[in-house]
C-alpha cells in the first residue's frame, strides 16, 4: 500500500476544471435568460421572479424532465459536443407546451467520466442556445465527475423545465371532439429517440460515421446528429392565435406517432392517419431500408418525419398549417378524429390494420395509420 495521501484530485475529480467549464459557459448561460430570472449562474438554487403568475385566475404548472439517450454516443464518437443540448431542451420543454403551458425556465445535469472544460461548455453552449429559441431562461445547472463509473471521454445529460397554464386553456383529450382533423408538423429529423436502433443498423452494416450519403446530402454522422426540432414558440403562437381553437398537441417522441397521438385521444374516439399525405425523409428509409427493419417496428421507433401533432377542428387547420409554415415548419393535414361508433359506420376503420390504444398507462383514444407512403 501506498503512503502517498490521497486527494480528491488522485481519486480523479479536477475541481479546478470544473471551475474552468462555469467560466467558459458563462457568456452563453447569461443570453437564456427571461425578465423574471433573480440572481445569477453559481448559486445553489436557480430563482424566478412568479408574480406574474399570482395575477393568473387559476395557474397550473407543468413540469417535465428528459434526457437525450444514447444520441450522445455518435457525439461523442464525432468529438462534437455544441448540438447534444439543444436535443435536451427540445424534449424537454415541447413535452410542456402539449398541455399548453408557456415554458419558463429550465436546469440541466452532465455526468462525466472526467470534466473537459471546453467539452462541457460546448455542451451547455447548445443548452443555452436553445433556451434562448424557445424563449426559456437557463436558471441552473451541474456538472458532476464520476471516474470510475463513467470512462473519461463518456457524459449523460439531463435536463427538467418549469411552465405554467392557465386551467381553462389546459389542453387535452377533454377537448377533443368528433369531426376533428389530425394536422402534422414536420420533424427536423431522427429527433432523439430511437437511437439505439439506429446505431444497430449503422453496426451492422458497417457504414462509418464519416461516410458520405448522397441521399442526405453530407455524411452519415452530420445526418445522426441534427439536431431536434424545437417547436415551443411556433405552438405558442398557434394555440394563441384567435382563428385556432387547438383541442389537442402530442409530442412525436418514444413509442412513434400512433402511440402518441393516441395518448391526447378520449377513451372512445378513433383517428384514422394516412400514410399518403407524406414521404419520410431520407434518413428513415435508410435505416428501415439497411436493418430491413418491419414497417410496424420503425413506426414505434423512430418519428418518421412528423415531430408533433395537432388535433383541432376541421376550419381551423388551415390557419395553423399557415402559422407553422410561416415560422418554417411544414405543415400538412394527416388524419381525422371520429368517434369509435361513426368509424365502424362510415368504413373509416381499415380491416386487418393495427389499431393503438393508448399508451404510456394512458386509456386514450384509438388511433390507425393506413395507406402507403408515396416515394420521393
Amino acid at each position: 500500500m501506498s503512503d502517498a495521501p490521497i486527494t480528491y484530485a488522485s481519486a480523479g475529480v479536477d475541481v479546478e476544471a470544473g471551475d474552468k467549464a462555469v467560466e467558459l459557459m458563462k457568456a452563453s448561460v447569461r443570453r437564456a435568460t427571461r425578465p423574471e430570472v433573480v440572481g445569477g449562474l453559481g448559486g445553489f438554487a436557480g430563482m424566478f421572479d412568479a408574480s406574474a403568475i399570482a395575477r393568473m385566475t387559476r395557474p397550473i404548472l407543468a413540469t417535465s424532465t428528459d434526457g437525450v439517450g444514447t444520441k450522445v454516443a455518435i457525439a461523442q464518437a464525432l468529438d462534437v459536443h455544441d448540438t447534444i443540448g439543444f436535443d435536451l431542451v427540445g424534449m424537454v420543454v415541447d413535452d410542456i407546451v402539449v398541455c399548453g403551458a408557456e415554458p419558463l425556465f429550465m436546469t440541466d445535469y452532465i455526468a462525466t467520466g472526467k470534466v473537459v472544460p471546453e467539452r462541457i461548455a460546448a455542451i451547455v453552449g447548445g443548452i443555452a442556445r436553445a433556451c434562448e429559441e424557445a424563449g426559456v431562461a437557463l436558471v441552473g445547472g451541474e456538472t458532476a465527475e464520476h471516474p470510475g463509473l463513467l470512462e473519461p471521454d463518456e457524459y449523460d445529460v439531463a435536463g427538467a423545465a418549469t411552465g405554467v397554464v392557465e386551467y381553462a386553456a389546459v389542453l387535452g383529450p377533454q377537448r377533443v371532439a368528433d369531426g376533428d382533423v389530425v394536422v402534422a408538423l414536420a420533424s427536423s429529423g431522427l429527433h432523439s429517440n430511437g437511437y439505439s436502433l439506429v446505431r444497430r443498423v449503422v453496426e451492422s452494416a458497417g457504414w462509418a460515421l464519416d461516410r458520405h450519403v448522397d441521399d442526405f446530402g453530407r455524411t452519415l454522422g452530420e445526418e445522426l446528429l441534427e439536431p431536434t426540432r424545437i417547436y415551443t414558440k411556433p405552438l405558442l403562437e398557434i394555440i394563441g392565435d384567435d382563428g385556432v381553437d387547438v383541442h389537442a398537441l402530442s409530442h412525436v417522441t418514444g413509442g412513434g406517432l400512433a402511440a402518441n397521438l393516441a395518448r391526447v385521444l378520449p377513451h372512445g374516439t378513433f383517428a384514422r392517419v394516412d400514410r399518403t399525405t407524406w414521404t419520410p425523409p431520407a434518413v428513415f428509409r435508410t435505416v428501415q431500408d439497411l436493418g430491413r427493419v418491419p414497417q410496424a417496428d420503425i413506426e414505434r421507433t423512430l418519428n418518421q418525419g412528423i415531430g408533433f401533432v395537432a388535433v383541432l377542428p376541421e376550419a381551423h387547420a388551415d390557419r395553423a398549417i399557415e402559422l407553422s409554415e410561416a415560422r418554417g415548419i411544414r405543415a400538412w393535414r394527416l388524419g381525422e378524429v371520429a368517434t369509435e361508433e361513426r368509424a365502424q359506420a362510415d368504413g373509416l376503420v381499415t380491416p386487418d390494420a393495427e389499431v393503438v390504444r393508448g399508451a404510456k398507462g394512458v386509456d386514450g383514444g384509438a388511433v390507425q395509420v393506413v395507406g402507403q407512403h408515396p416515394r420521393a
